[in-house]
């Protein structure tokens, strides 16, 4: 048996929040594209109870698949695209340096094992076309990176807007932060509070919409257990 979140939007007297449910199910180990489906499709038959998408290259819905960070990316005002987990991994600014802008041109796969990421020392902030992030409230730059990226593909969001609760198998609480999963729910709770728009006005007004809890992150199950 393993377990994973299962994120789900709401909105709550018009706030925008995503509740995080813990699902045990059976895992199926092994590291071929099939095995990770068997897991996603027991994973979602354990939570059950609404419509769920597996967000990331193993999904088995096209969809899926297009919303993962390694598919999407951000279109410049040049008319460049800039691979999304390349441009994560290009805004980490560390003790010893960064952000290391050039990062931008590498593949999402190159981004990710770029060696001055673990030689830098500490990661102390986000930075991103000369915005600045604080690491607090946690998953902010990557939220605000992710749903900005994908307002620009009207269709997919479209199309992402009718589920009712996402999953990333990928996804280890317990060893990352950030989850495309998660931020796909939160924009599809933006969009059902109708502030998705005001949201992205500026950094400042999304973490205004936004409700990340008094911890800083996501909201849990046993905070908001009523509305599951």
């Amino acid at each position: 048996m393993a377990s994973r979140p299962v994120f789900i939007p709401v909105v709550e007297q018009g706030v925008p929040q995503v509740i995080t449910k813990s699902v045990e199910f059976e895992w199926f180990p092994g590291l071929a594209v099939s095995q990770k489906q068997k897991s996603i499709k027991s994973l979602h038959k354990a939570f059950g109870e609404k419509r769920c998408l597996e967000v990331s290259t193993k999904s088995e819905q096209n969809l899926g698949c297009q919303l993962s960070a390694f598919n999407l990316s951000i279109k410049t005002n040049s008319g460049k695209k800039i691979p999304l987990e390349s441009a994560f991994q290009s805004a980490k600014v560390f003790a010893g340096g960064g952000p290391f802008t050039d990062i931008q041109n590498l593949s999402a796969k190159e981004a990710k094992r770029e060696p001055r990421l673990t030689e830098s020392g500490e990661l102390i902030a986000f930075e991103f076309n000369n915005k600045r992030f604080p690491l607090i409230p946690r998953t902010y730059f990557y939220d605000w990176l992710y749903i900005n990226t994908l307002f620009q593909y009207p269709d997919l969001v479209g199309q992402v807007k009718s589920y009712d609760a996402f999953t990333d198998i990928e996804f280890n609480p317990k060893k990352s932060v950030n989850c495309q999963a998660y931020s796909c729910a939160l924009l599809v709770a933006l969009l059902r509070a109708g502030k998705l728009e005001s949201a992205l006005k500026s950094k400042e007004s999304f973490l205004t919409i936004v409700d990340y809890g008094p911890e800083g992150g996501e909201q849990t199950q046993e905070r908001q257990g009523s509305l599951l």
